[in-house]
């Protein structure tokens, strides 16, 4: 599917198509994708780059990269060039370079003069405490600062000691001066500036004032000359905010849309959460697969596709709602299930031995890389002897409505034969060992001679002809709906999230595989894994299942 038909028409497309219609930006269409680099971005920062480079390009329009990095607290240049990365890795390229608010700090210090010059900003000496308790509420009124009614005079100089270091974090800010009783209590006065004597990872210490983000943020796109701002939901508060600043320093001023952000259950989409779980060392890094990280997405198995086709699906709208994580899943299904290659691999196994053929016995079966793909043809598989089924595959005492292997019932092999099992050897400690069976030579390809029926397909893999691999089976990292809901998050986690099978057996023609994703016939899809695996060591991942098991899993 081509990049320009993953956007169909929404509400943000039509208002774009009756700005186009009236000239209202000269026919232009110039968007940007703003994050903060404090972190890895999630699947709902993927949704929001589909949305904003797909607008511009449905658009022919422009889409800038931009990073808001006005926090030097909190942002890293590791930050940056992840961001980087994942934008180029779904597939978009921006309008020029990338840019970054602090690439205009010298220009929003002369607009905060302006303010000041206008009566509109004031230097405040009260603490972040204080002005929050003068803030007010809904129904009451602010209190309006001691220093609201500084002198112009007064205000520039302390402004502008402020900028040289005089004075220590947090003893002084400058505030807007707009109405301490407006009902949108953004506008009570907000902070513009602060003070924070800290490294910044471009600029260094050339600063030590450093931009709130609302103050930031309408100014970036004024400069930018962006058209079409695009927001999520809880910015429609700021807004008022943001067209006061503008319409104060008489500057161009584009125009804000807003729209819900990504909500997916048993998901966390909050970079302060996924840093908190990074931090505690509950996962692997930022790209642990069992994140929702774009990075730990791709690390997965996921790809770009998927990713833009699930984005598109879920559409834009105003109305905050929960998306069912299955829909995230079931993008790559449907996508791996046309594309990736079928193969015979054993996660847990157990040895058959099929005790009417000879031990040296060797036979090719042919195998079908992808019955979805009529053009990927066929491989050759060795069938011998000595085999390995996966443990859960036989049962010494099974239920009734257990249809695999077991004492004295047939099963069929896939592409191979029909075996029936007839004894079970074991260990001291009581532990099956081997499964003795014998098979119908008459039943080649896994077909019935006869016309009888085998309920059971097993997979199998040759014992003398496998690769050794460990195989990690990741489930959703929280068994919570609503994980960010909870009072503790780690309360929320699912212990179960990662299972590691050490002495896994895959077939041999997985030998020189590299980033490829494969079905493994009845257990979903899996890949190598792109961190951990090398020429000595073969780590699989599953990449996600082959249906949604997990109602079932949380049934038993």
């Amino acid at each position: 599917m081509s990049k320009s038909k993953l956007l169909e028409k929404n509400f943000i497309q039509k208002i774009i198509e009756e700005d186009k219609s009236s000239n209202k930006w000269d026919g232009r269409v110039h968007t940007r994708f703003p994050p903060e680099p404090n972190g890895y971005l999630h699947i709902g920062h993927a949704k929001s780059i589909c949305l904003n480079f797909g607008i511009a390009e449905k658009n022919n329009g422009q889409c800038n990269l931009r990073f808001d990095d006005t926090n030097p607290l909190k942002e890293e240049s590791e930050y940056v060039k992840s961001i980087i990365e994942d934008v180029k890795w779904l597939g978009f390229s921006w309008y020029g370079q990338p840019f970054f608010a602090s690439d205009y700090f010298e220009q929003m210090y002369e607009y905060a003069i302006k303010l000041i010059r206008k009566g509109k900003a004031y230097v405040c000496d009260q603490s972040n405490e204080e002005i929050r308790n003068c803030r007010g509420t809904l129904k009451n009124p602010g209190q309006n600062s001691p220093n609201r009614d500084r002198s112009i005079k007064d205000n520039l100089l302390l402004f502008k000691r402020m900028k040289a270091g005089e004075f220590d974090n947090g003893a002084k800010t400058l505030r807007a001066k707009i109405d301490m009783s407006h009902p949108n209590l953004n506008m009570r006065d907000p902070v513009i500036y602060r003070i924070l004597h800290a490294e910044h990872h471009r600029t260094g210490n050339k600063w030590c004032i450093y931009p709130m983000y609302d103050w930031a943020h309408g100014l970036e796109d004024s400069i930018e000359n962006i058209t079409h701002s695009i927001c999520t939901l809880e910015f429609e508060d700021h807004r008022p905010l943001y067209d006061w600043y503008l319409a104060e320093l008489g500057v161009y001023h584009p125009q804000q849309i807003e729209f819900a952000r990504l909500n997916i259950n048993y998901t966390v989409v909050s970079k302060r959460k996924l840093k908190k779980l990074v931090d505690s060392k509950i996962v692997d890094g930022w790209d642990d697969p069992r994140m929702p990280t774009i990075s730990g997405l791709r690390r997965r198995g996921y790809t770009p596709s998927s990713i833009r086709e699930f984005s598109k699906n879920v559409g834009v709208t105003k109305r905050n709602s929960v998306i069912d994580v299955v829909r995230l899943e079931n993008s790559l299904r449907e996508e791996l299930n046309k594309t990736a290659p079928r193969v015979l691999c054993v996660i847990d196994p157990i040895k058959i031995i099929i005790t009417n053929l000879p031990e040296d016995h060797e036979e090719l079966m042919q195998a079908l890389n992808n019955p979805e793909d009529p053009n990927s043809g066929k491989r050759e598989l060795l069938f011998t002897r000595e085999l390995y089924i996966e443990k859960s595959d036989f049962m010494e005492d099974p239920p009734r409505k257990f249809f695999r292997l077991a004492p004295g019932r047939e099963v069929r092999l896939r592409y191979a034969y029909f075996i029936t099992c007839n004894d079970i050897i074991k260990n001291k400690e009581g532990e099956i060992k081997e499964i003795h069976c014998t098979y119908d030579p008459k039943s080649r390809g896994g077909k019935s001679p006869d016309g009888r029926k085998v309920k059971g397909t097993l997979h199998w893999v040759s014992a003398s002809n496998v690769i050794n691999a460990q195989v990690k089976i990741y489930e959703r990292l929280f068994d919570k709906e609503e994980p960010e809901k909870e009072e503790n998050l780690f309360d929320a986690l699912n212990p179960d999230s990662c299972q590691i099978f050490k002495d896994s057996k895959l077939e041999k023609s997985l030998q020189n595989a590299t980033n490829q994703t494969y079905q493994f016939e009845r257990l979903g899809y899996f890949k190598k894994d792109s961190k951990l695996s090398h020429k000595e060591k073969n780590i699989y991942i599953r990449v996600v299942s082959l249906r949604d098991s997990w109602a079932k899993i949380n049934k038993r």
